[in-house]
């Protein structure tokens, strides 16, 4: 079902409640028509907090959809180093204020579902700043004017925190509600009301978490993984996306169609994904398939009807791997770049690759074993049936390919990785994957650096984390100057 968004004239983004800033970025006019915190309902609040964390999502996959290849710049240009300066301000200045507010107006109303729901939010916005930055205020980042410097906490104290929040998301949407005020359609723009829902997104967005710690706690992390999944999404249904509308145009659809019907800036579909998609790095071998099903979804030629797919090699100069001119764009009508597609946070598919990579582990899978559990298999393929479906494509033959459905005993990591990296396309949580297993070519297949590499500023190395803003450096000086590190530099769970 479709729930497009209602942006409200309430985005205000409360100011005076803003975290990590100077006292000088208090110093504004406050509009004589803006409503006060005490004038807004935690309804009013939900839909505008809701609203920045995907924008705080879109705009960190603007620069880490490029380094995983998902696309490239005009020309085949390769990302350098990133500040990602957008995704601070959604995160710390805009989403995080009213999340605070509604967790201070739930625990005064005993509003334990708002107070499950803005835990949720929390742990989202808090994960997307520490898996961009690594070291980020967090315990000190409520505080607003009563702490313009706020410390940073360190990412394993995070990762603790995130964890503690969806625990506690869990306990209060568990629980029949214990207040008047309730979530309604109108607030919350992505589940309606329906605090089910966001159970179950709690759980599976545990289960992320938890999974994203595999460097860390090998096994245990994948156990830990299968721990909540089962409890999580159910169905694609309980999708955690919302859609946009004629008069709040999705993000993707200005950056990769208008701009390119107004001479803009914008990006081209990279080789990495079509090479996946196409038969290029998986060849088919059932005689009924040439492509992937999805690719015309994502992507579109630039060239007379039968031209290939091909797609932009990173750093490329505009050529495909085929050593022909690179020929893709965004897709005009694209099931994620037209103007009232949806932007995904999580999905149902990737729950479920979630709990196929976890099973494949637990049953002692590495980078290049082959075989794993049944349970795991399976897993695999309710993942790429769930997109089809999602995508409203037919995968009856796709899923029936012999190179597909190889079988229990056949399966690698390889192959659930590259599912998950088809049906995560845009979201850069795929970024968190890539750098769990090292860039590995063995877990994705052909990846390679940018081919530029060894002409950038950093010749020949993976970037691995974005870099603090320059205005929080000017805000926030010395905190920001003792947790600096250099974009190569890997983040705590990745070390």
């Amino acid at each position: 079902m479709k729930r497009n968004i209602f942006i409200k004239t309430v985005i205000c983004c409360l100011a005076l409640l803003t975290f990590g800033c100077s006292k000088d970025y208090f110093d504004v006019n406050t509009p004589s028509g803006s409503a006060t915190e005490e004038q807004l309902s935690m309804n009013d609040l939900l839909g505008p907090a809701i609203y920045h964390t995907v924008l705080a999502q879109y705009w960190t996959e603007r620069t880490f959809g490029n380094y995983t290849q998902y696309f490239t710049g005009q020309g085949g240009t390769s990302s350098g180093a990133t500040s990602n300066a957008s995704a601070w301000s959604q995160i710390y200045l805009y989403a995080l204020p009213n999340i605070n507010t509604i967790l201070k107006k739930a625990e005064e109303s005993n509003s334990n579902h708002f107070s499950g729901i803005a835990k949720v939010l929390m742990a989202i916005n808090i994960g997307l700043a520490t898996d961009n930055w690594d070291d980020v205020p967090y315990s000190q980042a409520s505080m607003g004017v009563g702490n313009t410097s706020p410390a940073f906490d360190t990412q394993e104290t995070i990762y603790q925190g995130i964890d503690a929040l969806l625990a506690e998301a869990i306990a209060d949407l568990g629980k029949a509600n214990e207040s008047e005020f309730s979530p309604t359609s109108t607030g919350d723009i992505v589940y309606r009301g329906d605090v089910e829902q966001w159970l179950r997104a709690a759980y599976t967005l545990r289960a992320r978490y938890a999974l994203h710690l595999s460097e860390v706690n090998g096994v245990a992390a994948a156990t830990e993984a299968l721990s909540y999944i089962d409890n999580g999404f159910a169905s694609n249904d309980d999708d955690f996306q919302i859609f946009f509308e004629e008069r709040n145009i999705n993000p993707w659809h200005s950056r990769q169609v208008l701009a390119v019907e107004t001479g803009n800036a914008h990006d081209k579909i990279g080789d990495q994904l079509v090479s996946y998609m196409d038969g290029t790095s998986y060849p088919f071998t059932g005689g009924t398939v040439s492509i992937d099903p999805r690719l015309p979804v994502y992507a579109d030629i630039e060239g007379e009807p039968g031209d290939p797919y091909r797609g932009y090699v990173s750093g490329g100069l505009g050529l495909s791997s085929d050593g022909e001119s690179a020929n893709t764009d965004f897709a005009d009508s694209g099931y994620y770049s037209s103007l009232d597609s949806p932007m995904v946070v999580i999905s149902y598919a990737e729950a479920m690759f979630i709990k196929a990579e976890a099973e494949f582990l637990v049953n002692g899978g590495n980078e290049t074993s082959t075989g794993s559990s049944e349970d795991a298999y399976n897993a695999y393929l309710a993942g790429i049936s769930a997109n089809m479906d999602k995508l409203s494509v037919d995968g009856t033959d796709y899923l029936a390919d012999p190179t597909i459905a190889m079988g229990a005993s056949g399966l690698m990591l390889n192959h659930i990785m590259k599912e998950k990296y088809i049906a995560n396309f845009l979201n850069p949580e795929t970024f968190v994957d890539f750098r769990r297993y090292d860039f590995s070519p063995d877990v994705f297949l052909d990846l390679a650096l940018p081919e530029d590499s060894a002409e950038s500023e950093y010749p020949n190395q993976w970037l691995v984390r974005a870099v603090y803003p320059d205005t929080e450096e000017t805000r926030n000086p010395d905190n920001v100057s003792a947790n600096k590190e250099e974009p190569t530099a890997p983040v705590w769970w990745d070390e």
